[in-house]
């Protein structure tokens, strides 16, 4: 008798890996299927990002710089102003996260 069943083969993805796959999918993702990123502002010098009802990161303005963190709390960067940390939360959605796009204004 001949054995036909096999394990699952388990794959383990390095952080390089995942980027490319998610570069690959956001290309054949339509745009009427994207779910659009918000905007709250929960507190003073505080906005939160939303995409289809998850947390996406915040921009937290202290002094004249305003600092961005991504939806895992990941450092995306510091920047001059609101527009400017805005557009780069969204980017960085845009590659973790391929599903994200930045509202018309």
């Amino acid at each position: 008798m001949t054995d036909t069943h096999h394990a699952p083969a388990e794959v383990t993805l390095d952080t390089e890996t995942i980027r490319v796959i998610t570069a690959i999918e956001a290309e054949v993702v339509a745009p009427e299927q994207r779910a659009h990123l918000t905007w709250t502002r929960p507190d003073a010098g505080l906005w939160a990002a939303n995409y289809a009802g998850y947390y996406g990161g915040t921009v937290d303005r202290q002094g004249t710089h305003f600092f961005v963190s991504d939806t895992f709390g990941q450092y995306v960067g510091d920047f001059r102003s609101l527009d400017e940390a805005q557009a780069a939360l969204a980017e960085r959605l845009r590659r973790i996260l391929p599903g994200v796009v930045r509202p018309v204004a």
